[in-house]
């Protein structure tokens, strides 16, 4: 049986996840990742949930080259917090924060809500992988990965909530204290491009699908 080939615009305008999805995606046989265009502006997300936004980059990119494209989106929701900061994750200490804004506005709302019970910092990292078609049609999957917040930053590797996501069964470490490719193993992205990636190259995500 030939493998399907998917030619992908990665739809994201972040470095961090870019490099991220090339290592998880780049190696697949059948998939193939082209570089987003430098001309295309940020895409606002707008959507209510983690699918609605990775639909409204990729669309962006397919409206903007012609190609289908890949996008995700991610929330990291937090026990104490209700869930929150969710869909809102990229933009938690507002629209222009950095990850280290991003990390002490997390940490100080823990606080706050007296969360110092490492029950109560429970939290899961969730990632939706979507790809859009040029005729309208989209395939999406999920993962996720269970952890904790610990009580301040550890570790240099990776971006964004990393130094303060601990996951479940690896001894307290967070993901940026785990190199590369031990995070992309078992990870919330890595665990959803992988399950894309299946559906794509067994044929099932074809423009059909839904």
């Amino acid at each position: 049986m030939t493998v399907p080939t998917h030619r992908l615009v990665v739809a994201s305008a972040n470095p961090d996840k870019v490099a991220e999805i090339a290592a998880i995606l780049g190696g697949v046989p059948g998939i193939e990742l082209v570089p987003r265009p430098s001309s295309v502006p940020d895409v606002a997300e707008t959507g209510d949930t983690l699918v609605d936004n990775a639909r409204l980059k990729a669309r962006a990119l397919v409206e903007a080259t012609g190609l289908a494209a890949v996008a995700d989106d991610t929330g990291l929701e937090v026990e104490a917090l209700g869930g929150a900061p969710g869909v809102y994750s990229a933009r938690f200490a507002g629209k222009y924060a950095t990850y280290a804004d991003n990390v002490a506005k997390l940490l100080d709302e823990l606080e706050g809500a007296g969360a110092e019970a490492t029950e109560r910092r429970s939290a899961q990292f969730r990632c939706v992988a979507l790809v859009a078609y040029p005729d309208g049609s989209d395939v999406w999957e999920d993962g996720t990965v269970t952890g904790t917040i610990t009580s301040a930053p550890a570790g240099d590797s990776g971006f964004g909530y990393d130094p303060v996501f601990a996951p479940d069964g690896c001894d307290g470490r967070t993901f940026a204290q785990m190199s590369p490719a031990e995070k992309h193993e078992m990870s919330h992205r890595g665990r959803a491009f992988r399950a894309l990636a299946a559906r794509l190259t067994t044929g099932t995500g074809s423009p059909s699908s839904g």
